[in-house]
């Protein structure tokens, strides 16, 4: 155990305590306001503690009342920030892929006969959102993600909201390879899809008021 460590840190110390703790890559998403704040109130007691007329204790104890203060300020930040690292990590669907939703389901069909259910799932995704951007129910966006465009279809389509959230989660997966598809999974997107496609945004949503009622 350590014994060298002072109860009562000094400026100097509760400043390499605040620099390892911040050290976090999580916390520098961006100017970091909190570090500027942390450097100038510690340099208030760099040699100033006469000039203020508090005891080095006193210094000391308001110095990890601030630290304590400002750590809980970021964990509290974050949150949000993992959240957006989330949102960040969802693939483009289509990008300069100018395939038709019925091009895609052929493709998709052709890698499923093969056994490429990886192939065949990630062409079924992106048919459904192809034939939206078709039906003008999505506007064609080339660098829309999985997850943006499963938010915007939902919007539209409010019935189907959850099943598209599914599909943009197991689209991202299959991409970064997180997840293996079956013949199960390529069914259900293919089953999705013919759903969507006979669905108008007028009766999806009052199907939606319909089930909650």
């Amino acid at each position: 155990m350590r014994t060298d460590v002072p109860v009562v840190p000094d400026a100097e110390t509760a400043r390499r305590w605040a620099t390892e703790e911040l050290a976090d890559p999580i916390y520098h998403e961006g100017p970091s306001l909190l570090d500027r704040f942390l450097e100038w109130f510690f340099s208030l007691f760099d040699g100033a503690v006469p000039g203020f007329g508090l005891s080095p204790a006193l210094v000391g104890s308001v110095v990890v009342v601030v630290l304590g203060l400002a750590v809980a300020v970021a964990l509290w930040v974050a949150g949000p920030v993992r959240a957006s690292r989330r949102t960040r990590q969802s693939v483009v669907v289509l990008g300069d892929d100018t395939r038709s939703a019925d091009d895609l389901r052929a493709a998709a069909d052709a890698a499923a006969a093969r056994g490429d259910w990886s192939a065949a799932v990630l062409d079924r995704f992106r048919a459904i959102v192809r034939a939206l951007e078709e039906r003008a129910l999505l506007d064609e966006r080339p660098g829309r993600t999985a997850h943006e465009a499963a938010d915007a279809a939902g919007a539209r389509l409010p019935a189907r909201t959850g099943e598209l959230a599914r599909a943009a989660r197991v689209f991202d997966d299959v991409c970064y390879g997180h997840v293996t598809v079956d013949a199960a999974v390529d069914a259900w997107l293919r089953g999705l899809d013919s759903e969507i496609a006979a669905t108008r945004p007028g009766t999806d949503r009052a199907a939606s008021v319909g089930s909650g009622s």
